[in-house]
């Protein structure tokens, strides 16, 4: 029989191999990815062409974690006023873009949108009547929110530059300022100077420390100590015609309520206060 097979040519044929089956992945029941969203920039990327958001009008944010929990209860974050700020850099999805390099207004964006996917819409809090004092509880819904974007003036002789900055002239000196809009580096600036004058026991000058972060020239000049010198001696129709250029320049998401005090009855449009129970409703 060796003969014949080998007379046919025959042999033994070898097994085939049977076909792989894919691994299947063991079911993880306690995996889960946190959802992302895509939050609505007040500026309209309206940033320099080096800023990782210059003419994007969306950033991608994960919604709120026990881990950004954990930042906002970090007593030595809080001392240092900076929780909120980590909190946003950690939901951020591009890690190149730093939330103290954000617009005050596309930050308002982001806490805002944080906050609702942390706590929900609801947000109950207590208000003071601006006519008696009286406080009251007061409810706000956080999607009913109203998106302002930078305007130019030809009132306000208000005029936008191609870097973001913009342009005005003051009616009483007839100085052309160049300002730029504040930013989460500008804020912290401004807090700790609050801070420390208040420590010292020195008067309050909010709006005179805005003036000197927020104006970049006058009739072209950008040392400091020349713009701190205007601004020190700025007449009031020159102070009245900044503010109003910044508060129309100036992107921002702005949530609104009818207001009635029960005591006194007094009625005005409230604007939602970002207050302790913000990101603390237990508190």
């Amino acid at each position: 029989m060796s003969r014949n097979k080998d007379r046919l040519g025959g042999h033994t044929p070898e097994p085939a191999e049977a076909p792989q089956q894919p691994v299947e992945k063991a079911f993880d029941p306690l995996s889960f990815v946190a959802p992302t969203e895509f939050v609505e920039l007040p500026s309209k990327g309206n940033y320099p062409e080096t800023h990782p958001l210059h003419g994007k009008d969306v950033l991608e944010m994960r919604f709120m974690t026990a881990k950004e929990e954990d930042i906002l209860s970090s007593q030595t974050l809080l001392k240092k006023g900076v929780a909120i700020e980590r909190m946003l850099d950690s939901l951020i999805i591009d890690k190149n873009i730093k939330a103290k390099d954000l617009l005050v207004g596309d930050r308002n964006a982001l806490i805002i949108a944080a906050r609702i996917s942390g706590y929900g819409a609801n947000y109950k809090t207590q208000v003071a009547c601006p006519s008696c004092g009286t406080r009251s509880e007061f409810d706000f819904d956080l999607t009913d929110r109203v998106i302002y974007e930078s305007q130019e003036s030809e009132e306000l002789n208000l005029k936008k530059l191609s870097n973001g900055n913009f342009t005005t002239k003051m009616p009483f000196s007839k100085f052309n300022i160049e300002f730029k809009l504040l930013d989460g580096k500008d804020e912290q600036l401004l807090t700790k100077l609050a801070a420390d004058k208040k420590k010292r026991k020195m008067a309050e000058t909010m709006l005179t420390d805005q003036f000197k972060v927020m104006i970049v020239s006058i009739e072209g000049h950008k040392d400091k100590s020349v713009i701190t010198q205007y601004v020190d001696n700025m007449p009031t129709l020159d102070s009245t015609q900044l503010k109003a250029c910044y508060k129309v320049a100036s992107p921002d998401v702005k949530i609104t309520k009818f207001f009635e005090c029960n005591s006194c009855g007094y009625t005005q449009e409230m604007e939602v206060p970002f207050n302790t129970d913000f990101f603390w409703p237990n508190r």
